[in-house]
């Protein structure tokens, strides 16, 4: 029977901290005072609760956090933020460095890929693991045609503007074969109307080439050969599927699961899925004595 299946639900709770005058909350199960822990990281549109329940499943046997990173969530959105990849990656590190986390087993989404490893390859010796749910080191990508609009100036506003729910339902509806909940159409929907959220999505796209820094990535984590797992939702129309597999030349020993009737939130549209593989994992990378 899956992990999943049988897994106890650990209390979440909710707490913040603030990193360069940046207020992040937070989510939290398990043990506090650990100082390794399992961090899931969002990406775009984000946010934390993305997570809740792996959060909730994951600190039955170890310390989970998911912070809202700024510009998403009940983060706070300031104009002044670097809202890079780097910049994030700072704000992920001071995140750790407040919550006295030393060693990090990253669960990573979306943008929270290339936020997550740029991290992870400035602190090797805290980097103990990594999972990738439809992400990772993206070499020879190119921008799917959301970004392209969110990249040009002037169109990527108005498209913003213009977002409503039934547009949005329209446009997840494709590559999403088994669909998003209405809750989480309804809140990706206000926090694309957020002007906060739109300027950090429009700033973060167009500061960002569409490898993310892919090749430097490859070349600094190849060699370390940390413990990876690969999880693909194989209908996602942004992150197209041949990307699983590749993760392999960074990561030699991952393992690569492929959903194939999820699209580019596995962790939403099917959980348990994305659960039995990530838990089994999660509880030998760390230590966990029911593995």
């Amino acid at each position: 029977m899956a992990p999943s299946e049988v897994s106890p639900l650990a209390p979440v709770t909710e707490d913040w901290v603030i990193v360069g005058g940046v207020r992040s909350p937070y989510l939290h199960a398990g043990p506090a005072d650990a100082a390794e822990a399992v961090v899931f990281v969002h990406g775009n549109p984000g946010p934390a609760s993305d997570w809740r329940r792996l959060v909730a499943r994951t600190g039955t046997f170890a310390r989970a956090i998911a912070p809202d990173m700024p510009g998403y969530g009940g983060a706070d959105k300031p104009d002044r933020f670097d809202y890079t990849v780097d910049g994030y990656a700072r704000h992920l590190g001071g995140i750790l460095d407040q919550l006295a986390i030393n060693r990090a087993h990253l669960v990573l989404h979306d943008f929270g890929g290339p936020w997550g490893l740029t991290w992870a390859a400035d602190h090797v010796d805290q980097f103990a693991s990594v999972t990738l749910i439809n992400i990772g080191v993206l070499r020879g990508y190119r921008w799917h045609y959301l970004a392209l609009i969110w990249r040009t100036p002037v169109l990527g506003e108005l498209f913003m503007r213009m977002t409503n729910l039934p547009a949005l339902r329209l446009v997840l509806r494709h590559g999403n074969p088994r669909g998003l909940p209405p809750d989480v159409l309804e809140r990706i929907c206000r926090d694309y109307q957020d002007p906060a959220v739109q300027r950090a999505v429009l700033r973060l796209y167009r500061a960002t080439d569409a490898t993310a820094g892919a090749a430097d990535l490859h070349q600094r984590l190849r060699g370390l050969d940390r413990p990876a797992l690969v999880v693909w939702g194989e209908r996602d129309p942004y992150l197209p599927v041949r990307y699983a597999e590749q993760q392999r030349e960074t990561f030699p020993h991952a393992e690569v699961v492929v959903l194939t009737d999820s699209g580019h939130w596995p962790m939403i549209d099917h959980p348990a899925a994305v659960e039995a593989p990530m838990l089994r994992f999660l509880r030998v990378v760390t230590g966990d004595p029911a593995s």
